[in-house]
């Protein structure tokens, strides 16, 4: 019998590559007639390539759930909730952590597992600020770390738009409601929060997502702590970089605790497939109890149902980070899916950028760019 090779499409790090890679040696080793290959893009390739396209070439995709709108319009890839047994999606469904799995399911259908799960969460080099301070707790005492030039923060376009509602919501904004992204007000508010924190931030961070912070902190001695960023694990393991970071749960503003907004991807099958079943199989295979909770986090992945969460082994290995942070994930927010959304997000953090680098004086005017944006998502035929 002629082996059935199935290609797969997933982001360049080691916390989407490696676990996939390693599911699709012991699928195989399953399934003799089977073969799994994993193709690699950056971050911004998937940006800039549509989801739709890359349907056609691969089998299985790694998705984010913002997309899910689109996919239910375009109906490119499949409707995992027609595909695999009630059972199984109930359990996971049981087991999410926070709304991961909940985030894929967008107008009847569930158009991916939660492979992955990921919010902005706090880090530190513990090393180095325990010798000169507490943790912080509260946002006025992460104010006094970057007055002191040792925080960090990704704010390359895309995570600063996420940090933006996130402050949002902690300012008590109701986003994306009455035609408008958030109430004038309140935007100015948060836009001001937002310049206080990264006008103390070494200038470098505008080019930085999270993985270069990681690095950057894992690498050199000059950050002690970042408020927020999307966690990796990896970061906290022993060896996996130059220094341990330490993850935590984020500080309060205004005493309750941040919202950050909700990252991590998911799983879904090509609707053009050949291989249909088989592709089905390995997405229920790689997303099951019994491998999301040993092999998947062991080499390198972060479910995005709970199955292995509480497991010792599993925080001893990465220094606590599953049980310290899984409350900031409980809670964080869930973006917009609608068809057209991803519009608004691939361009809406340029204008918070501009204003946090000065190039844009108003922050009323990043607000009328913002809902400018917001207005023209909102009919996709126009612009997709």
């Amino acid at each position: 019998m002629d082996k059935r090779v199935l290609k797969g499409i997933t982001w360049d790090h080691s916390r989407g590559m490696v676990p996939l890679q390693a599911a699709a040696q012991r699928f195989g080793e399953l399934h003799p007639n089977v073969q799994v290959v994993w193709e690699k893009r950056s971050l911004q390739a998937f940006a800039d390539y549509s989801i739709e396209k890359l349907t056609e070439i691969y089998d299985l995709l790694i998705i984010d759930h913002p997309w899910v709108g689109s996919a239910s319009v375009t109906n490119c890839v499949l409707p995992l909730n027609e595909y695999l047994p009630e059972a199984f999606l109930k359990e996971l469904q049981q087991h999410s952590v926070g709304a991961s799995h909940s985030s894929y399911y967008y107008d009847g259908g569930q158009w991916a597992l939660a492979i992955d799960a990921a919010t902005p969460v706090a880090s530190m080099r513990a090393d180095l600020l325990l010798q000169q301070a507490v943790v912080p707790q509260t946002w006025e005492e992460v104010m006094v770390i970057a007055a002191k030039g040792r925080a960090a923060a990704p704010a390359i376009p895309i995570d600063l738009l996420m940090n933006f509602y996130t402050f949002c919501r902690a300012h008590g904004g109701n986003l994306f409601k009455d035609g408008e992204v958030i109430a004038s007000g309140t935007g100015v508010a948060v836009l001001n929060t937002m310049k206080a924190f990264y006008g103390l931030l070494d200038h470098r961070f505008f080019s930085m997502n999270p993985i270069g912070v990681a690095e950057a902190m894992s690498n050199t001695d000059d950050y002690w702590y970042c408020p927020f960023a999307y966690g990796y694990s990896n970061y906290s393991r022993r060896h996996y970089s130059g220094q341990l970071l330490t993850y935590t749960n984020v500080v309060t503003f205004n005493g309750q605790p941040l919202q950050t907004t909700l990252g991590g991807t998911g799983i879904a099958v090509s609707a053009y497939s050949n291989h249909q079943s088989v592709a089905v199989d390995f997405a229920q295979f790689v997303c099951a109890p019994e491998w999301q909770q040993t092999e998947y986090i062991l080499t390198g992945g972060q479910p995005g149902y709970d199955f292995g969460y509480d497991d010792v082994l599993n925080n001893q290995v990465c220094n606590g980070f599953f049980e310290n942070t899984r409350a900031t994930l409980e809670n964080a927010y869930v973006r917009p899916r609608y068809h057209g959304y991803l519009h608004f997000q691939d361009a809406g953090g340029f204008y918070i950028r501009e204003y946090l680098k000065g190039n844009i004086l108003s922050p009323q005017t990043v607000l009328t760019k913002l809902n400018a944006l917001y207005a023209e998502s909102l009919k996709p035929e126009a612009i997709l």
